[in-house]
């Protein structure tokens, strides 16, 4: 009899845990808006004062064949980052500011960089992650490049760096107004 009575109570017990309503999701950090703004703007005004080491690459525009493939992470227009989204659902958009972010801190400290390191640059990037929520899986580095190839890369990871850091800065910039 024993036994019976033990298995109708972990039955009603069962039962009761299955009527209680289910226990509400953690709410999600908050985004210091005006922090990531003044940082984004410190990150350009950094971008600005970057001297190329070869003196030949600058102003020259690479186009064509992307040598990184496809992993180079754009904010694009279904990232949802435009003002009238941002306002009501911005975590697309942080996602993806969040993996630029953690692409160019990587790309910073890879060998790209090691002749001629940017270490107010990754700090920079280091602080924006810091402040920016929910951090995803990171994707390995690519293998070592070429000593060669190097300048050349470091020039075209710089001008993307500035293109993703003047969108980004918008993004900051309409959510901490």
């Amino acid at each position: 009899m024993a036994p019976l009575r033990s298995l109708c109570l972990c039955l009603c017990l069962s039962m009761l845990l299955l009527l209680l309503p289910p226990a509400a999701p953690a709410p999600a950090p908050s985004t210091d808006w005006a922090a990531c703004r003044n940082l984004s703007r410190q990150l350009s005004g950094l971008l600005g004062t970057v001297k190329e080491p070869h003196g030949v690459l600058n102003g020259v525009r690479l186009g064509g064949e992307d040598p990184e493939g496809d992993c180079v992470p754009r904010i694009r227009c279904s990232d949802a980052c435009d003002p009238s989204t941002l306002d009501t659902n911005n975590t697309r958009c942080l996602q993806r500011i969040l993996q630029g972010l953690q692409h160019y801190r990587d790309l910073l400290g890879s060998d790209i960089f090691t002749a001629h390191p940017e270490p107010k640059l990754k700090a920079a990037l280091e602080e924006l992650l810091r402040l920016v929520p929910s951090h995803p899986c990171q994707p390995p580095l690519a293998p070592a490049t070429k000593s060669w190839t190097q300048p050349l890369l470091r020039h075209q990871a710089l001008e993307r760096l500035r293109s993703f850091t003047a969108i980004m800065s918008r993004v900051f910039t309409h959510s901490a107004a």
